[in-house]
């Protein structure tokens, strides 16, 4: 039996979680397979029940699953908490507690979406990229950290980008080894020119290419590729950076798709992945069921990939996507003139619909 912890969160969190779970549901009864889902409680929600963002008895659930699904954390309620209990805390400390390095960012527009983006046709239409972030390292582990007094009684904040030789090579693989499944190219993404911890990340990344000569290299400075992901996005396919340039350029890519609640997430590396989607908790329109669960879903389709060993139910879901989009049906956040408004729950039900129509005909 498959066991999948179910952390909502906040915000939309637990409206987009409810909808991907009953499309788990579905595809576990189409395959003929036993699941479990076992809830626990994250960010704000945690910190309210327990006052502690990760609680002991939540990472005790993860720990046991075979993967988890997370929705969203955070919100203004609990901005004035001590950086150290925030609810953003726990994401951190789900990555380390889980041994998770890498995270696997899509960003695929689907043909149906292609006027919902905020750039021309022609720049975007066929863009389809994953970016390959580390998770482990750089500012956000690094020591020295904190806020620090000076002799002059002003203050100063410091955070340190370590970076080691392990760290690069493991997710350098992990990228090269994605690359093989596609159109083999991965662009190296640093800033190697003013930083020696990416000087080490852009000389390694090259020693380990050596394994993998199939695979096309080249080397990005992080500002140019911010550029040439608005310019000319389908020069890219795999996109390895960073974990600081990997949070924003991942949040970048989302938006050529016309909404970052299209887009999924998929972080690896211990015996339990987790995935979400990238969005927020978004609590301005939390339980107004109008919240996009497309990135939820997708989200669920990669944890069917990465962490079930089921690649062709992951297809199913995304195919499901695919035509429920053609058909025209839209959330507020993509919808458009002539098209089908639809809320969370209406959205996450045509979508099932649609895998059973397409189940059925198989």
């Amino acid at each position: 039996m498959f066991r999948i912890a179910v952390l909502g969160g906040d915000g939309i969190g637990p409206e987009v979680t409810r909808e991907a779970v009953e499309v788990l549901r579905l595809i576990f009864r189409i395959c003929k397979k036993d699941v479990e889902f076992i809830e626990g409680a994250v960010g704000g929600d945690a910190i309210d029940r327990t006052g502690k963002p990760l609680p002991d008895e939540t990472m005790e659930i993860v720990k046991k699953s075979d993967a988890v699904l997370l929705g969203a954390v955070g919100g203004p309620k609990w901005d004035n908490l001590d950086f150290s209990i925030r609810p953003e805390r726990a994401l951190l400390g789900l990555r380390k507690g889980l041994g998770l390095f890498a995270n696997l960012r899509p960003a695929k527009l689907f043909t149906p979406l292609v006027n919902a983006s905020t750039l021309r046709k022609d720049v975007i239409e066929g863009t389809d990229i994953i970016v390959v972030r580390e998770l482990t390292g750089d500012v956000y582990f690094g020591e020295p950290r904190g806020v620090f007094p000076m002799p002059d009684g002003s203050k100063k904040g410091v955070n340190t980008m370590v970076y080691t030789t392990e760290e690069i090579r493991r997710i350098a693989e992990v990228a090269f080894k994605i690359a093989r499944g596609r159109r083999k190219k991965v662009t190296s993404v640093d800033k190697a020119n003013v930083l020696e911890s990416t000087e080490l990340w852009r000389r390694t990344v090259s020693e380990v290419h050596r394994d993998y000569p199939d695979i096309e290299l080249d080397h990005m400075y992080v500002d140019n590729c911010a550029m040439q992901l608005i310019r000319n996005p389908r020069r890219f396919d795999i996109i390895l950076t960073t974990n600081l340039f990997g949070d924003i350029l991942s949040d970048e890519a989302a938006m050529l798709t016309g909404s970052i609640g299209m887009l999924p997430s998929a972080s690896l590396g211990g015996r339990t992945s987790l995935y979400e989607p990238v969005h927020g908790s978004a609590p301005d329109i939390a339980g107004m069921d109008i919240a996009n669960p497309i990135g939820t879903i997708l989200s669920a389709a990669m944890l069917l990939e990465y962490s079930m060993g089921l690649p062709a139910y992951a297809r199913l879901i995304e195919s499901a996507v695919e035509r429920v989009l053609e058909k025209g049906y839209r959330t507020k956040d993509i919808w458009e003139d002539g098209c089908i408004l639809v809320g969370t729950r209406q959205m996450g039900r045509v979508i099932r619909e649609e895998i059973e129509r397409i189940a059925s005909l198989d």
